[in-house]
This record gives C-alpha cells, sequence and structure tokens, in this order.
C-alpha cells in the first residue's frame, strides 16, 4: 500500500520504518528540513537501538522515502498517518494545534477517498474535531475515513515494538477504513482490535495511566518497606507471580518520567475534570511519583546534613534506558535539588551528553566515563538502570571517591556486587541499606 506519515519523532520514524520493513510504499513528511536531510542520508535524528540498519535498508530498497513536501508526500496515497507531536499545555491538556495544522494542509491536498489514520495520542473526541477540520476545508468531494489507531511504543524499544507488537488497536466507523487497516497490518504477527473511535482514543489513556499508576503503587509499598525492614523486591517478587497483578511495572525506584506517562495522566485528569469525574487516583499515581523524583535527595540530605561544599555524581541523565530523551527525565529535578542547595554535580550517560549541555548548560560537568564522574565525589547516584553501570569495577571506582557511598535509584545493582566492595554505604529503594566496612 502506500502510505504517507506526517511527523518524523519516535512514532512517525519507528511507523514508517516498520510499515516499510513490512513491503509498504511509505512517504515520511516533515517541515524539519534539516531532519529530512539526515533521514534521506540513513542517519536518524533520533537515538533509537536498531533502528539505522532498517531506515538505510528499506531506503535503498526504495519502501522508504522523505519529504518536506506535503502534496509531494501524500500523492496518491490510501493511507495518512498523523504522528505529529500533541505535547502538554501549561494546565496539563493536550496542545493540538500541531495536529490541526497538519490537518489544514492535508484538506488541500487530498485527491481521492482516503483513511486518515491518528497514531498521535490524543484525548478522547479528537478524532471527530479532526474530521470536522478536514471535510470543511477540502477542496475536493471524495470522501475521508477517520481512524483512531494509537501507538504503543516505549522509547528505547520503539522499532522493536514496531515490527512485534502485543496488538493493534484500529478504532473506525466505516467498512472502507476497517478493510485499509485490514490490509496495512495483515503481515503483523498479533491481533487486530476493532473498537469504535472514542473507545481507541481512550485506550491508550487507560493503558499508560493504569502503568503509572502501577509504578506510583509499588513505590508507595517501597517507601512503607523501608520503615518496616521489608524488602520491596521480595514483595514485588511475590506479588508479580499472581497471575491477575503480572510482574511487569512492579520495579521500584525513582519514579516514571519521558513524554508519556505524566504527559497522558495529566491530560486523563482534564478529561475526568471535563466531565465532573473524580480523578483523585490520577492525581495521587502523580504526587507520588513527583516525590518519588526527590528520594535520593532525602537520602542522601539524612546521610550528610547539608550539601555545602560537597560534589555528587550521577549515573544516568535519560529518563530510561536506550534512549537520549530527557524529557521529565527525574535526573533534572535531581540536579535542580542538589544545586539549590549548594553542591557541585558532575554526571555521565552513554548517549544523552548532548541533549543535556543544551538543557543544563555549564551548570553541570559533564563527563565522558561514569569513573570521571565519581573521582573524588562526596557520593554517587545510580539514576538510570543503564547496562553499562551494571558491569563497572565498582570497588575501584569507591577507592577514588571523597566517600565510598552510591544511592541506588533503580535497585540495580545487585547484593552479590555490593558486598564484594572492601567499603560501600549502599543506600537502595526499598530494601535496608547495605554497610561494609564502615568505621
Amino acid at each position: 500500500m502506500k502510505v504517507a506519515i506526517i511527523g518524523t519523532g519516535y512514532v512517525g520514524l519507528s511507523t514508517g520504518v516498520g510499515l516499510a520493513e513490512f513491503g509498504h510504499d511509505v512517504t515520511c513528511i516533515d517541515m524539519d528540513k534539516d531532519k529530512i536531510d539526515l533521514l534521506k542520508k540513513g542517519i536518524s535524528p533520533i537515538y533509537e537501538p536498531g533502528i539505522e540498519e532498517y531506515l538505510r535498508k528499506n531506503i535503498n530498497l526504495k519502501r522508504l522515502q522523505f519529504t518536506t513536501s506535503t502534496p509531494d508526500g501524500l500523492k496518491e496515497a490510501e493511507i495518512i498517518i498523523l504522528a505529529v507531536g500533541t505535547p502538554a499545555m501549561q494546565d496539563g491538556r493536550t496542545d493540538l494545534s500541531y495536529l490541526e495544522k497538519a490537518s489544514l494542509e492535508i484538506s488541500q491536498y487530498v485527491e481521492q477517498e482516503t483513511v486518515i489514520a491518528i497514531k498521535s495520542t490524543v484525548p478522547v473526541g479528537t478524532n471527530a474535531r479532526i474530521k470536522r477540520i478536514i471535510e470543511n476545508n477540502k477542496i475536493t468531494l471524495n470522501p475521508i475515513h477517520m481512524v483512531a489507531n494509537p501507538e504503543f511504543l516505549k522509547e528505547g524499544s520503539a522499532l522493536s515494538d514496531t515490527l512485534h507488537p502485543d496488538r493493534i488497536v484500529i478504532g473506525c466507523e466505516t467498512d472502507f477504513a476497517r478493510k485499509k487497516m485490514e490490509e496495512l497490518y495483515k503481515d503483523f504477527p498479533c491481533p487486530l482490535l476493532f473498537t469504535s473511535i472514542e473507545s481507541a482514543e481512550m485506550i491508550k489513556y487507560a493503558s499508560n495511566a493504569f502503568l503509572a499508576m502501577k509504578i506510583s503503587f509499588i513505590n508507595a509499598i517501597g517507601q512503607l518497606c523501608e520503615k518496616t525492614g521489608g524488602d520491596i523486591q521480595e514483595v514485588a517478587k511475590g506479588m508479580g507471580m499472581d497471575q491477575r497483578i503480572g510482574e511487569h511495572f512492579l520495579r521500584a525506584g525513582i519514579g516514571f518520567g519521558g513524554s508519556c506517562f505524566p504527559k497522558d495522566v495529566q491530560s486523563l485528569m482534564k478529561t475526568f475534570e471535563d466531565y465532573h469525574l473524580d480523578y483523585s487516583l490520577f492525581e495521587a499515581t502523580m504526587n507520588i511519583n513527583q516525590k518519588q523524583h526527590l528520594l535520593l535527595v532525602e537520602k542522601a540530605l539524612e546521610r550528610f546534613g547539608s550539601f555545602a561544599e560537597k560534589t555528587f555524581a550521577l549515573w544516568g541523565l535519560s529518563f530510561k534506558p536506550n534512549t537520549d530523551d530527557l524529557r521529565e527525565a527525574p535526573s533534572l529535578k535531581i540536579i535542580e535539588a542538589l544545586l539549590s542547595r549548594g553542591a557541585k554535580v558532575k554526571a555521565y550517560d552513554p548517549v544523552a551528553r548532548k541533549k543535556a549541555k543544551e538543557i543544563l548548560e555549564d551548570k553541570v560537568t559533564l563527563t565522558d566515563s561514569p569513573e570521571k564522574a565519581a573521582e573524588n565525589a562526596d557520593a554517587v547516584f545510580l539514576v538510570t538502570e543503564w547496562e553499562e553501570f551494571l558491569n563497572l569495577p565498582l570497588q575501584d571506582i569507591l577507592q577514588a571517591m571523597n566517600h565510598p557511598i552510591l544511592f541506588d535509584g533503580r535497585n540495580c545493582l545487585s547484593e552479590e556486587k555490593v558486598l564484594e566492595c572492601e567499603r560501600i554505604e549502599y543506600y537502595p529503594v526499598g530494601r535496608k541499606p547495605i554497610m561494609k566496612g564502615q568505621e
């Protein structure tokens, strides 16, 4: 099929590469000329494991093209996928201005009966809103068919999630749209769930809000474990063995970040508010998460009393491993709290250094290795569970520090590895600290 995708961020690019890999003729459209120039050369503007290999492969096979021209990109497209950004506004509502702008452009260039699928995360009712904009402005009499086709991609595994989804949700209202979407996804190895448009819009928000709530729940239980002597990893394992609960998203830590969970929960809260419904459950989810971001700072304050003349190292800046995304990253809030209390901060991240420098400017010393970040530091905060950090020569690093203190915000170091060290103060989340070789 001939497919046009508007937007080349995480969702648009991963979707475009994935559909091309399944044999479709895909054109991705973006107004950012620099980004399109990079993509034409097979260079991804985002960090996503494995994407450049598939990108170059499908460009060479002429199944994947990139353009800044909307009319060229939409020409003869059977399906147009909208994957533009829908960021949060200051009041927590979803900003639909990019989507509305794209829909106005579509209205001027669609020349045939076409399916328009919104893959961007949008509040319930958005498809109807976009349809009205296109219908009121289109220059031909050919019908359009709206489809809600939410994405369920995780940054760091977006391409893998595109190629191997656990389900594809399709909200549509006509047989024409259903048949086109069936053809689009016929070779994908997963179930297709057809729903109403409104249900499909809700599924994305409900899914993300539930996962966010699950994270905040286990973090709240972790706080209780620390007070009572319980071990959150043992508790989570016992809970996860219950098939009704499952083991996923039961890892205690310093909370969730990124562009999806915080934004989607806030947007869902606003929708509840619009319909005069109680949203206190989601409000609690967000409140717990905000407090959890600063958990390591609170532990360090309790340990040191004051941060004056102290230097702290951060291992990891991105909100999760395998991405350079710093949106809503706990690291930024930790850094802000440390600096405001008079501390100096050094930091290392395997891939997010460039973006971090743009955001943090000269407030933080960015190093090119975890060892250099930890050298002469009073403590290390392990913030992002990059695999690189699991295999470091921990004993050597601790000896080069002012104090052998490590705050593990992701519980990613094993007890065995910690106990191998001659001297260490190790503070995990939801578990007892380990003190070895301390005077």
